[in-house]
């Protein structure tokens, strides 16, 4: 059986996805560019200049933005509700540096974040927003810090998204307070049984095909699915790796989607797992796929530990 797997990235070639999985509806245009969109192949009449522009804007809104050539996709979390705001402290929203969220992250150190690796668009393109609530309004409680350095996974495959998983330095550390606060991380190796009911958390659009603006964080409550399930011939057929874990009804209609990237799943108070990649999104079929952080827990102490080491020892 092949499998169209969509990975939940921020970032892909403007060309490598079809324009009817990117734009539904919309295959017609082939994106924003350059000030303005083009009609492909003639398959449909052009529009007035007028609608075009609102086409264009709608586009932009709603669906991608392009950074420097890049595309970033908005993240979407399916058949959630609003968080209770300022109530999950330690999320962090990764932005471009025009202020565009692209994905998400977990503060676990005043100077550092964890996220996933396909977050990866570039020091020179990314802002680290913590305390926000509604993203691209202006609330008062945000932090903002650009990275400094960002270490991803040296077994991080692209291809298979294994060790789908990255660190960033900030260049100045955020300040605890009553809307920020770092994410409690699970013990090296430990795991969460399945039916353990989690929740992911994220910005963006509450549907598949849009839901409304502006951004709000948004949570959705998830149960764990084992490793058998997952990788059976009717799911992913064997493309689960023992660094990665499921989380999904049978029914489908709840998930994380596309953007969410990076951000946690929450079990028992401790981020056990990032939003890493998945088919489509709500697919009964298909469960969500999520970094296992406990996995990675001694490696990400090492990264963030390692220089207090050495000054200790002289």
């Amino acid at each position: 059986m092949l499998l169209e797997l969509r990975l939940r990235k921020p970032i892909l070639p403007l060309c490598s996805v079809s324009r009817a999985e990117w734009l539904p509806g919309l295959d017609w245009l082939t994106g924003a560019q350059d000030g303005g969109c083009r009609a492909v192949m003639g398959t449909r009449p052009s529009p007035s200049s007028a609608a075009m522009r609102l086409v264009c804007l709608y586009v932009l809104l709603l669906r991608v933005v392009t950074v420097d050539g890049l595309v970033l996709m908005h993240g979407r979390i399916i058949g959630g509700y609003a968080a209770v705001p300022n109530s999950i402290r330690y999320i962090v929203s990764l932005q471009s540096t025009r202020g565009q969220h692209f994905c998400g992250g977990s503060l676990v150190h005043r100077y550092w974040v964890l996220t996933a690796a396909h977050c990866n668009i570039g020091l020179e393109h990314m802002m680290i927003v913590a305390g926000d609530y509604t993203v691209n309004t202006f609330e008062g409680t945000e932090q903002y810090a650009k990275p400094h350095r960002l270490v991803t996974h040296p077994l991080y495959n692209p291809s298979t998204n294994n060790a789908d998983v990255m660190l960033i330095k900030l260049r100045a550390p955020m300040v605890l307070n009553g809307y920020v606060a770092l994410a409690p991380l699970p013990r090296q190796g430990t795991g969460v049984v399945e039916g353990r009911v989690c929740r992911v958390s994220g910005w963006g659009h509450s549907s598949l095909g849009g839901g409304q603006a502006p951004f709000t964080l948004r949570t959705v409550a998830v149960p764990i699915v084992s490793a058998a399930r997952c990788n059976s011939s009717e799911s992913f057929a064997g493309n689960i790796t023992s660094n990665m874990i499921c989380a999904g009804y049978r029914t489908g209609g709840r998930d994380a989607c596309k953007g969410d990237s990076g951000g946690p799943l929450v079990c028992g108070g401790r981020v056990y797992g990032l939003v890493s990649w998945g088919n489509g999104c709500g697919d009964a079929r298909f469960p969500g796929v999520y970094t296992a952080v406990s996995r990675f827990r001694r490696w990400i102490d090492q990264i963030i530990y390692r220089p207090y080491l050495r000054c200790s020892r002289h």
